[in-house]
Protein backbone atom coordinates (compact mmCIF):
# COMPACT_ATOMS: atom_id res chain seq x y z
CA UNK A 1 0.00 0.00 0.00
CA UNK A 2 1.37 3.53 -0.70
CA UNK A 3 0.81 5.96 1.44
CA UNK A 4 -0.32 9.49 0.43
CA UNK A 5 2.38 12.22 1.84
CA UNK A 6 1.12 15.48 3.54
CA UNK A 7 -0.29 18.09 1.38
CA UNK A 8 0.26 21.21 1.83
CA UNK A 9 -1.20 24.41 -0.40
CA UNK A 10 0.36 27.73 -0.80
CA UNK A 11 -1.27 30.77 -1.50
CA UNK A 12 -0.31 34.17 -1.39
CA UNK A 13 -2.17 37.21 0.22
CA UNK A 14 -1.29 39.56 -3.12
CA UNK A 15 0.54 42.63 -2.12
CA UNK A 16 -2.22 44.87 0.04
CA UNK A 17 -5.67 44.49 1.30
CA UNK A 18 -8.28 42.19 0.44
CA UNK A 19 -9.45 43.37 -3.06
CA UNK A 20 -6.29 42.07 -4.30
CA UNK A 21 -6.62 38.62 -3.60
CA UNK A 22 -7.67 36.67 -6.24
CA UNK A 23 -10.80 34.35 -6.41
CA UNK A 24 -8.21 31.16 -6.70
CA UNK A 25 -6.40 32.05 -3.63
CA UNK A 26 -10.15 32.72 -1.68
CA UNK A 27 -11.42 29.24 -3.15
CA UNK A 28 -8.36 27.69 -1.34
CA UNK A 29 -8.74 29.40 1.36
CA UNK A 30 -12.56 27.99 1.74
CA UNK A 31 -11.42 24.57 0.67
CA UNK A 32 -8.98 24.00 3.42
CA UNK A 33 -10.24 23.77 7.44
CA UNK A 34 -6.16 24.04 9.04
CA UNK A 35 -5.17 27.31 7.59
CA UNK A 36 -1.15 28.85 8.51
CA UNK A 37 0.05 32.10 7.82
CA UNK A 38 3.67 32.79 7.76
CA UNK A 39 3.02 36.46 9.53
CA UNK A 40 -0.13 38.47 10.53
CA UNK A 41 0.97 41.35 9.66
CA UNK A 42 -0.61 41.65 6.18
CA UNK A 43 -3.87 44.12 5.24
CA UNK A 44 -5.18 40.93 4.14
CA UNK A 45 -4.63 38.53 7.09
CA UNK A 46 -8.53 38.80 7.59
CA UNK A 47 -9.64 36.52 4.76
CA UNK A 48 -7.75 33.60 5.97
CA UNK A 49 -10.61 33.48 8.92
CA UNK A 50 -10.75 33.39 12.81
CA UNK A 51 -9.12 29.93 12.81
CA UNK A 52 -6.06 30.86 11.09
CA UNK A 53 -2.53 29.65 12.73
CA UNK A 54 -0.01 32.76 12.98
CA UNK A 55 3.48 31.76 12.57
CA UNK A 56 4.96 35.08 13.70
CA UNK A 57 6.29 33.53 17.40
CA UNK A 58 9.26 31.95 15.49
CA UNK A 59 10.56 35.81 14.29
CA UNK A 60 10.35 36.93 18.08
CA UNK A 61 12.58 33.43 19.52
CA UNK A 62 14.81 32.86 16.66
CA UNK A 63 17.78 34.20 16.68
CA UNK A 64 18.59 34.61 12.72
CA UNK A 65 15.88 34.76 9.67
CA UNK A 66 17.54 31.43 8.89
CA UNK A 67 16.28 29.95 12.16
CA UNK A 68 12.99 31.69 11.29
CA UNK A 69 12.46 30.40 7.78
CA UNK A 70 13.27 26.91 9.18
CA UNK A 71 11.18 27.12 12.34
CA UNK A 72 8.31 28.11 9.94
CA UNK A 73 8.70 25.17 7.57
CA UNK A 74 9.00 22.94 10.25
CA UNK A 75 5.29 23.97 12.35
CA UNK A 76 3.47 23.83 8.98
CA UNK A 77 4.96 20.09 7.96
CA UNK A 78 4.19 19.18 11.31
CA UNK A 79 1.00 20.16 11.11
CA UNK A 80 0.87 18.61 7.28
CA UNK A 81 1.91 15.28 9.04
CA UNK A 82 -0.78 15.49 11.18
CA UNK A 83 -3.96 17.11 9.61
CA UNK A 84 -2.87 14.97 6.13
CA UNK A 85 -3.43 18.45 4.33
CA UNK A 86 -2.92 22.12 5.20
CA UNK A 87 -3.01 25.21 3.88
CA UNK A 88 -0.12 27.95 4.66
CA UNK A 89 -0.60 31.82 3.21
CA UNK A 90 2.19 34.02 2.76
CA UNK A 91 2.14 37.68 1.90
CA UNK A 92 2.55 38.47 -1.89
CA UNK A 93 2.86 35.67 -3.96
CA UNK A 94 4.35 32.61 -2.98
CA UNK A 95 6.90 32.22 -5.55
CA UNK A 96 8.53 35.75 -5.16
CA UNK A 97 11.00 36.43 -2.03
CA UNK A 98 9.49 33.51 -0.27
CA UNK A 99 12.15 31.46 0.92
CA UNK A 100 9.97 29.24 2.82
CA UNK A 101 7.77 28.07 0.04
CA UNK A 102 11.81 26.94 -1.53
CA UNK A 103 12.36 24.92 1.48
CA UNK A 104 8.71 23.73 1.18
CA UNK A 105 8.97 22.58 -2.53
CA UNK A 106 12.78 21.14 -1.67
CA UNK A 107 10.74 19.02 0.68
CA UNK A 108 10.44 15.41 -1.55
CA UNK A 109 8.52 14.15 1.36
CA UNK A 110 5.58 16.66 0.46
CA UNK A 111 3.11 16.79 -2.07
CA UNK A 112 3.15 21.33 -2.37
CA UNK A 113 0.89 22.83 -4.48
CA UNK A 114 1.20 26.83 -5.83
CA UNK A 115 -1.92 29.10 -5.98
CA UNK A 116 -0.35 31.92 -8.47
CA UNK A 117 -1.07 35.63 -6.65
CA UNK A 118 -0.47 39.20 -7.20
CA UNK A 119 2.59 40.28 -6.26
CA UNK A 120 4.47 43.94 -4.84
CA UNK A 121 6.06 43.58 -8.37
CA UNK A 122 3.26 43.50 -10.30
CA UNK A 123 2.35 47.02 -8.51
CA UNK A 124 6.20 48.28 -8.44
CA UNK A 125 5.55 48.38 -12.45
CA UNK A 126 2.54 50.24 -12.55
CA UNK A 127 3.88 52.91 -9.65
CA UNK A 128 7.00 53.47 -11.55
CA UNK A 129 5.61 53.00 -15.04
CA UNK A 130 8.28 50.76 -16.33
CA UNK A 131 7.86 47.48 -18.75
CA UNK A 132 10.43 45.26 -16.51
CA UNK A 133 11.45 42.94 -19.69
CA UNK A 134 12.25 45.91 -22.00
CA UNK A 135 14.20 47.74 -19.34
CA UNK A 136 15.89 45.08 -18.01
CA UNK A 137 15.51 44.81 -14.52
CA UNK A 138 16.80 42.32 -12.09
CA UNK A 139 14.72 42.18 -9.05
CA UNK A 140 17.59 41.11 -5.96
CA UNK A 141 16.90 40.35 -2.16
CA UNK A 142 17.89 43.76 0.23
CA UNK A 143 19.38 40.81 2.68
CA UNK A 144 21.58 39.37 0.44
CA UNK A 145 22.21 42.77 -2.03
CA UNK A 146 26.16 42.94 -1.76
CA UNK A 147 26.10 38.99 -3.68
CA UNK A 148 23.08 39.18 -5.54
CA UNK A 149 23.43 43.03 -6.74
CA UNK A 150 27.50 41.37 -8.11
CA UNK A 151 28.46 43.10 -11.16
CA UNK A 152 24.92 44.88 -12.06
CA UNK A 153 24.75 48.35 -13.33
CA UNK A 154 20.85 48.33 -12.96
CA UNK A 155 17.96 49.27 -12.98
CA UNK A 156 17.45 47.21 -10.04
CA UNK A 157 13.90 46.41 -7.92
CA UNK A 158 15.29 45.79 -4.56
CA UNK A 159 12.94 43.56 -2.35
CA UNK A 160 13.02 42.98 1.33
CA UNK A 161 14.79 46.55 2.62
CA UNK A 162 12.92 45.50 6.05
CA UNK A 163 15.52 47.14 8.71
CA UNK A 164 17.40 49.74 8.77
CA UNK A 165 20.54 47.70 9.02
CA UNK A 166 20.03 46.15 6.23
CA UNK A 167 19.53 49.69 4.44
CA UNK A 168 22.70 50.76 6.34
CA UNK A 169 24.51 47.56 4.91
CA UNK A 170 23.03 48.52 1.44
CA UNK A 171 24.18 51.94 0.87
CA UNK A 172 27.27 50.75 2.79
CA UNK A 173 28.47 48.43 -0.57
CA UNK A 174 28.25 50.52 -3.23
CA UNK A 175 31.48 52.25 -3.23
CA UNK A 176 30.96 54.56 -5.77
CA UNK A 177 26.63 55.57 -5.42
CA UNK A 178 24.91 56.37 -8.50
CA UNK A 179 24.30 60.38 -9.07
CA UNK A 180 20.59 59.96 -10.15
CA UNK A 181 18.00 59.40 -6.73
CA UNK A 182 16.47 56.26 -5.72
CA UNK A 183 12.80 55.45 -5.63
CA UNK A 184 11.61 54.39 -2.25
CA UNK A 185 8.28 52.21 -2.42
CA UNK A 186 6.45 51.64 0.52
CA UNK A 187 3.15 49.71 1.39
CA UNK A 188 2.33 49.66 -2.47
CA UNK A 189 -1.70 48.81 -2.96
CA UNK A 190 -2.12 50.10 0.69
CA UNK A 191 -3.42 53.18 2.48
CA UNK A 192 -0.45 54.41 3.86
CA UNK A 193 1.78 53.72 0.12
CA UNK A 194 4.00 56.23 -0.15
CA UNK A 195 6.72 56.37 -3.30
CA UNK A 196 9.35 58.72 -2.65
CA UNK A 197 13.02 59.74 -4.80
CA UNK A 198 15.77 60.23 -2.30
CA UNK A 199 19.53 60.30 -3.17
CA UNK A 200 21.75 57.67 -2.42
CA UNK A 201 23.71 59.43 0.45
CA UNK A 202 20.36 60.05 2.18
CA UNK A 203 18.80 57.07 1.97
CA UNK A 204 20.30 55.79 5.66
CA UNK A 205 18.90 59.45 6.95
CA UNK A 206 15.53 59.72 5.21
CA UNK A 207 13.63 56.22 4.82
CA UNK A 208 12.19 54.26 7.79
CA UNK A 209 12.57 51.16 6.50
CA UNK A 210 9.94 48.13 7.40
CA UNK A 211 8.97 44.99 6.55
CA UNK A 212 7.17 47.09 2.84
CA UNK A 213 9.71 48.84 1.68
CA UNK A 214 11.38 48.18 -1.68
CA UNK A 215 13.69 50.39 -3.95
CA UNK A 216 14.30 51.13 -7.43
CA UNK A 217 17.35 52.03 -8.72
CA UNK A 218 17.72 53.07 -11.90
CA UNK A 219 21.56 53.31 -12.29
CA UNK A 220 24.63 52.28 -10.23
CA UNK A 221 27.38 54.50 -11.03
CA UNK A 222 29.74 51.29 -10.86
CA UNK A 223 28.62 47.55 -10.23
CA UNK A 224 29.49 45.77 -7.23
CA UNK A 225 32.49 43.42 -7.34
CA UNK A 226 33.76 44.83 -10.56
CA UNK A 227 36.87 44.46 -9.95
CA UNK A 228 37.02 40.61 -9.76
CA UNK A 229 34.75 40.45 -13.31
CA UNK A 230 37.28 42.79 -14.67
CA UNK A 231 40.47 40.59 -13.67
CA UNK A 232 38.68 37.56 -14.71
CA UNK A 233 38.19 39.35 -18.70
CA UNK A 234 41.39 40.69 -18.68
CA UNK A 235 42.83 36.86 -17.71
CA UNK A 236 40.74 35.94 -20.37
CA UNK A 237 41.72 38.21 -23.08
CA UNK A 238 45.39 37.34 -22.31
CA UNK A 239 44.86 33.67 -22.52
CA UNK A 240 43.33 34.28 -26.31
CA UNK A 241 46.61 37.50 -27.14
CA UNK A 242 49.15 36.75 -25.65
CA UNK A 243 51.56 33.87 -26.74
CA UNK A 244 52.84 32.68 -23.53
CA UNK A 245 49.75 32.87 -21.74
CA UNK A 246 47.55 30.91 -24.14
CA UNK A 247 50.72 27.91 -23.76
CA UNK A 248 50.45 27.41 -20.36
CA UNK A 249 48.70 24.42 -18.60
CA UNK A 250 47.65 23.23 -15.33
CA UNK A 251 50.80 21.26 -15.37
CA UNK A 252 52.97 24.07 -16.52
CA UNK A 253 51.82 26.46 -14.06
CA UNK A 254 52.59 24.35 -10.81
CA UNK A 255 56.23 26.10 -10.29
CA UNK A 256 54.57 29.54 -10.52
CA UNK A 257 51.52 28.22 -8.08
CA UNK A 258 53.81 27.06 -5.47
CA UNK A 259 56.37 30.31 -5.87
CA UNK A 260 53.23 32.61 -5.69
CA UNK A 261 52.35 30.38 -2.33
CA UNK A 262 55.45 30.81 -1.17
CA UNK A 263 55.96 34.79 -1.89
CA UNK A 264 52.69 34.84 -0.02
CA UNK A 265 54.17 33.20 3.20
CA UNK A 266 57.38 36.18 3.02
CA UNK A 267 55.05 38.55 3.35
CA UNK A 268 52.87 36.73 5.82
CA UNK A 269 56.47 36.63 8.18
CA UNK A 270 57.48 40.30 7.41
CA UNK A 271 53.38 41.67 8.20
CA UNK A 272 52.67 42.96 12.02
CA UNK A 273 49.87 42.61 12.73
CA UNK A 274 49.16 44.71 15.25
CA UNK A 275 50.24 47.82 13.52
CA UNK A 276 49.33 46.36 9.79
CA UNK A 277 52.52 47.29 8.80
CA UNK A 278 53.54 44.87 5.34
CA UNK A 279 49.76 45.39 4.45
CA UNK A 280 50.89 46.47 0.78
CA UNK A 281 53.05 43.75 -0.27
CA UNK A 282 50.89 41.06 1.56
CA UNK A 283 47.95 42.20 -0.65
CA UNK A 284 50.49 42.36 -3.98
CA UNK A 285 51.24 38.67 -3.52
CA UNK A 286 47.68 37.75 -2.49
CA UNK A 287 47.08 39.01 -6.02
CA UNK A 288 49.47 37.18 -7.54
CA UNK A 289 48.22 34.08 -6.06
CA UNK A 290 44.69 34.59 -6.88
CA UNK A 291 45.82 34.89 -10.36
CA UNK A 292 47.36 31.39 -10.31
CA UNK A 293 43.34 30.86 -9.22
CA UNK A 294 41.57 32.40 -11.99
CA UNK A 295 44.39 31.52 -14.58
CA UNK A 296 43.96 28.13 -13.66
CA UNK A 297 39.99 28.21 -13.61
CA UNK A 298 40.15 29.94 -17.06
CA UNK A 299 42.21 26.85 -18.77
CA UNK A 300 39.52 24.22 -17.36
CA UNK A 301 36.91 27.09 -19.02
CA UNK A 302 38.64 27.20 -22.37
CA UNK A 303 38.62 23.26 -21.69
CA UNK A 304 34.74 22.72 -21.18
CA UNK A 305 35.43 21.64 -18.15
CA UNK A 306 34.70 24.39 -15.42
CA UNK A 307 34.93 28.06 -14.77
CA UNK A 308 35.84 30.17 -11.85
CA UNK A 309 31.70 30.41 -11.20
CA UNK A 310 32.08 26.98 -10.76
CA UNK A 311 34.81 27.49 -8.07
CA UNK A 312 33.22 30.09 -6.41
CA UNK A 313 29.99 28.24 -6.18
CA UNK A 314 31.50 25.10 -5.00
CA UNK A 315 33.54 26.58 -2.07
CA UNK A 316 30.85 28.33 -0.49
CA UNK A 317 29.03 25.27 -0.41
CA UNK A 318 31.27 23.02 0.74
CA UNK A 319 31.86 25.90 3.44
CA UNK A 320 28.65 26.22 4.16
CA UNK A 321 28.29 22.17 4.95
CA UNK A 322 31.38 21.83 6.50
CA UNK A 323 30.64 24.76 9.56
CA UNK A 324 26.93 23.07 10.31
CA UNK A 325 28.14 24.76 13.62
CA UNK A 326 27.20 28.06 12.39
CA UNK A 327 24.76 27.30 9.20
CA UNK A 328 22.96 24.64 11.11
CA UNK A 329 22.08 22.71 14.40
CA UNK A 330 25.67 21.25 15.74
CA UNK A 331 27.33 22.64 18.48
CA UNK A 332 31.15 23.82 18.55
CA UNK A 333 32.36 25.95 21.58
CA UNK A 334 36.18 25.65 20.75
CA UNK A 335 38.37 24.92 17.54
CA UNK A 336 39.23 21.57 18.61
CA UNK A 337 35.50 20.35 17.97
CA UNK A 338 35.34 22.69 14.70
CA UNK A 339 38.49 20.66 13.58
CA UNK A 340 36.60 17.73 14.65
CA UNK A 341 33.34 17.97 13.10
CA UNK A 342 35.16 19.50 9.94
CA UNK A 343 37.31 15.84 9.68
CA UNK A 344 34.21 13.79 9.87
CA UNK A 345 32.90 16.04 6.99
CA UNK A 346 34.93 15.83 5.14
CA UNK A 347 35.55 11.85 5.93
CA UNK A 348 32.19 11.21 4.72
CA UNK A 349 31.91 13.64 1.65
CA UNK A 350 35.08 11.20 0.45
CA UNK A 351 33.87 8.44 0.93
CA UNK A 352 36.93 7.42 2.99
CA UNK A 353 37.65 4.42 5.27
CA UNK A 354 40.14 5.73 7.41
CA UNK A 355 40.39 9.22 9.06
CA UNK A 356 44.25 9.25 7.71
CA UNK A 357 42.83 9.47 4.02
CA UNK A 358 43.69 12.22 1.85
CA UNK A 359 46.85 13.37 3.56
CA UNK A 360 48.90 14.88 1.02
CA UNK A 361 52.03 12.12 0.18
CA UNK A 362 53.90 15.87 -0.73
CA UNK A 363 53.52 17.40 2.70
CA UNK A 364 57.25 17.95 4.21
CA UNK A 365 57.73 15.41 7.35
CA UNK A 366 57.15 18.09 10.15
CA UNK A 367 53.44 18.76 8.47
CA UNK A 368 52.76 15.16 7.73
CA UNK A 369 53.41 14.53 11.31
CA UNK A 370 51.07 17.12 12.62
CA UNK A 371 48.29 16.26 10.71
CA UNK A 372 48.44 12.62 11.00
CA UNK A 373 47.94 13.20 14.70
CA UNK A 374 45.55 15.56 14.96
CA UNK A 375 43.11 13.32 12.57
CA UNK A 376 44.05 10.53 14.32
CA UNK A 377 42.89 12.52 18.25
CA UNK A 378 39.75 12.03 16.37
CA UNK A 379 39.30 8.72 16.51
CA UNK A 380 40.67 8.49 20.54
CA UNK A 381 44.72 7.56 19.50
CA UNK A 382 47.68 9.28 19.84
CA UNK A 383 51.23 7.74 18.96
CA UNK A 384 53.18 5.77 21.64
CA UNK A 385 55.84 8.06 22.13
CA UNK A 386 56.77 10.16 24.88
CA UNK A 387 55.94 13.91 24.71
CA UNK A 388 57.77 16.80 25.80
CA UNK A 389 56.25 19.34 28.29
CA UNK A 390 57.45 23.35 26.64
CA UNK A 391 56.74 27.02 28.25
CA UNK A 392 54.13 28.95 26.54
CA UNK A 393 55.29 29.94 23.02
CA UNK A 394 57.04 28.66 20.15
CA UNK A 395 60.41 29.80 20.90
CA UNK A 396 61.33 26.57 22.67
CA UNK A 397 59.72 24.24 20.62
CA UNK A 398 61.78 25.61 17.74
CA UNK A 399 65.17 25.29 20.06
CA UNK A 400 64.30 22.05 20.90
CA UNK A 401 63.49 20.97 16.99
CA UNK A 402 66.67 22.78 15.98
CA UNK A 403 68.62 20.75 19.00
CA UNK A 404 67.11 17.74 17.38
CA UNK A 405 68.42 18.23 14.11
CA UNK A 406 71.94 18.81 15.40
CA UNK A 407 72.00 15.64 17.25
CA UNK A 408 70.75 14.10 14.03
CA UNK A 409 73.06 15.31 11.74
CA UNK A 410 75.86 14.15 14.30
CA UNK A 411 74.62 10.42 14.15
CA UNK A 412 74.62 10.70 10.70
CA UNK A 413 70.62 10.36 10.33
CA UNK A 414 67.98 12.01 8.11
CA UNK A 415 65.71 13.55 10.31
CA UNK A 416 63.25 14.07 7.68
CA UNK A 417 63.18 10.67 6.71
CA UNK A 418 63.21 9.57 10.18
CA UNK A 419 60.23 11.42 10.83
CA UNK A 420 58.47 9.73 7.89
CA UNK A 421 59.22 6.66 8.72
CA UNK A 422 57.54 7.67 12.39
CA UNK A 423 54.75 8.94 10.84
CA UNK A 424 54.47 5.93 8.82
CA UNK A 425 54.52 3.45 11.91
CA UNK A 426 51.73 5.36 13.37
CA UNK A 427 49.53 5.66 10.62
CA UNK A 428 49.77 1.74 9.72
CA UNK A 429 48.40 1.46 13.83
CA UNK A 430 45.52 3.71 13.14
CA UNK A 431 44.50 2.39 9.91
CA UNK A 432 44.87 -1.44 11.62
CA UNK A 433 42.48 -0.13 14.32
CA UNK A 434 40.40 1.66 12.23
CA UNK A 435 39.58 -1.29 10.10
CA UNK A 436 38.75 -4.13 12.78
CA UNK A 437 36.47 -1.78 14.25
CA UNK A 438 35.06 -0.94 11.21
CA UNK A 439 34.42 -4.44 10.86
CA UNK A 440 32.74 -4.61 14.13
CA UNK A 441 30.21 -1.96 13.28
CA UNK A 442 32.44 0.94 15.53
CA UNK A 443 32.40 4.00 14.91
CA UNK A 444 35.75 4.81 16.84
CA UNK A 445 34.96 8.87 16.83
CA UNK A 446 31.69 7.88 19.41
CA UNK A 447 33.69 5.12 21.27
CA UNK A 448 35.05 5.41 25.06
CA UNK A 449 38.51 5.92 25.46
CA UNK A 450 39.06 1.87 27.00
CA UNK A 451 37.24 0.36 23.46
CA UNK A 452 39.73 2.80 21.39
CA UNK A 453 42.77 0.98 23.94
CA UNK A 454 41.26 -2.32 23.61
CA UNK A 455 41.44 -2.36 19.81
CA UNK A 456 44.92 -0.97 19.80
CA UNK A 457 46.06 -3.82 21.76
CA UNK A 458 44.40 -5.80 19.25
CA UNK A 459 46.28 -4.08 16.24
CA UNK A 460 49.70 -4.28 18.07
CA UNK A 461 50.04 -7.85 17.46
CA UNK A 462 49.01 -6.94 12.98
CA UNK A 463 51.33 -3.63 12.89
CA UNK A 464 53.71 -4.80 15.32
CA UNK A 465 53.82 -0.96 16.64
CA UNK A 466 54.21 -0.44 20.13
Amino acid sequence: MTLRRPNITVVGLGPAGPELCNTATLEAIAAHRHRYVRTARHPSVGVLGADVVALDHHYETAESFGEVYAGVVAEVVAAADTHGRVLYAVPGSPMVAEHTVELLLADDRLDVQLVPALSFVDLAWVRLGIDPLADGVRIVDGRRFPVEAAGERGPLLVAQVDTAEVLADLVASVPDPPEEPVFVLQGLGGPDERILTVAWDDLSTTVVADHLTSLFIPRLAAPIAVELQRFAELVAILRRECPWDADQTHTSLRPHLLEEAHEVLEALDDFDEATGDGSEALEEELGDLLFQVVFHSRIASDDGRFDLADVARGIHDKLRHRHPHVFGDVEAADSETVLANWDRIKQAEKGRASSLDGVPPTLPALATAQKVVRRAAGVGMAPGVPTVALPAGGDALGDLLLGMAVAAQDAGVDAEEALRGAVARFTAEVRAVEAMATADGVDLRDADPEVVADYRGRGTATTGHS
